[in-house]
């Protein structure tokens, strides 16, 4: 009889350990560290400085006579007649230059959407305004369009032979409006665009075949379609312009009743030295673009959801 040999045993080899999930969650984050402590650092820790002194009655001139308030500057800001004049006057200005540049923007997109010759080159020119530095902007309009003296705008009406008015003294309010819709307009023309080129066109087509015209398409599926565009548009354009200060300070330097809130701010910093009043309104300025901020990321959130859905 053969003699059968047991086979030999293997001793088991013991797995590596892996790094519990939170040290790995850690070990990600870790280099993003860096980037949020200086982002705390420049923009968290402003706002809490700015927070605590709009409770204060603090003028920069009498630093020793300063006193804790409550929420008296916020009163104020909210009472004050010539305050509550720079919040209408940035709701205005907000609406008036959001909506102009939507409906320009909307036309613009439009045309850029159809196939024509030279149609990169148009759309490099329309997008220029927008990479234009917000002040050299408004000095251009300023200088170059509105001045009465040589302003093109008045060249061309005395070369027509008609009026040649100070246009920033008649209509002051408009004047920076103009500019601002001029900057603005591109970006809500780019938004546009990039929905319009994500239509779907076998829709379209199949409409065309059903005998749909252009009013008809746009109206019914053009429109529907750019519904979350729009709103993204103007969401993303109310947060810029309600913060805006260049176009104001560089046009009208607040007067003729253009001063809307962040001038305020500044006048009531830089120039009464009223520290906790510049400071509650500025914060009563950072809630406002926090609620069109917070509408803003819902947009988007939802179109993400969309193309999600789609792909």
């Amino acid at each position: 009889m053969t003699a059968t040999t047991a086979p030999p045993t293997r001793t088991p080899v013991r797995a590596a350990r892996r790094p519990p999930a939170r040290l790995r969650a850690w070990a990600t984050r870790a280099p993003l560290l860096p980037a949020l402590v200086f982002l705390i650092a420049v923009t968290q820790l402003p706002f809490v400085a700015t927070l605590v002194i709009s409770f204060f009655d603090w003028n920069a001139l009498y630093p020793k006579a300063r006193r804790f308030t409550g929420l008296d500057n916020y009163r104020q800001v909210l009472t004050d007649a010539d305050l509550r004049h720079s919040v209408w006057t940035t709701v205005l200005l907000t609406a008036a230059v959001v909506l102009a540049s939507l409906v320009l923007g909307l036309l613009l997109a439009l045309l850029l959407d159809r196939r024509f010759r030279g149609r990169g080159i148009v759309r490099t020119l329309l997008i220029a305004p927008f990479l234009v530095v917000p002040v050299a902007a408004a000095l251009l309009w300023k200088h170059v369009l509105y001045n009465p003296e040589y302003g093109l705008l008045n060249g061309l009406s005395h070369y027509v032979g008609g009026p040649q008015p100070d246009w920033i003294s008649r209509t002051p309010l408009l004047a920076v409006e103009a500019s601002l819709v001029w900057q603005w307009t591109p970006f809500m023309m780019l938004i546009l665009l990039a929905g319009l080129q994500s239509r779907d066109q076998q829709q379209v087509e199949a409409a065309r075949v059903d005998g749909a015209g252009d009013w008809q398409i746009f109206v019914h599926l053009t429109l529907p379609h750019l519904r979350r565009y729009l709103e993204l548009g103007a969401l993303l354009g109310s947060i810029y312009i309600v913060q805006n200060f260049d176009a104001v300070f560089t046009i009208t330097s607040g007067g003729l009743g253009t001063a809307n809130l962040p001038y305020t701010v500044y006048q009531s910093f830089y120039q009464a030295h009223e520290n906790g009043l510049a400071s509650a309104a500025g914060v009563l300025v950072v809630i406002g673009s926090l609620v069109i901020a917070t509408f803003a990321l819902r947009v988007v959130s939802s179109l993400f959801r969309e193309e999600v859905s789609r792909a």
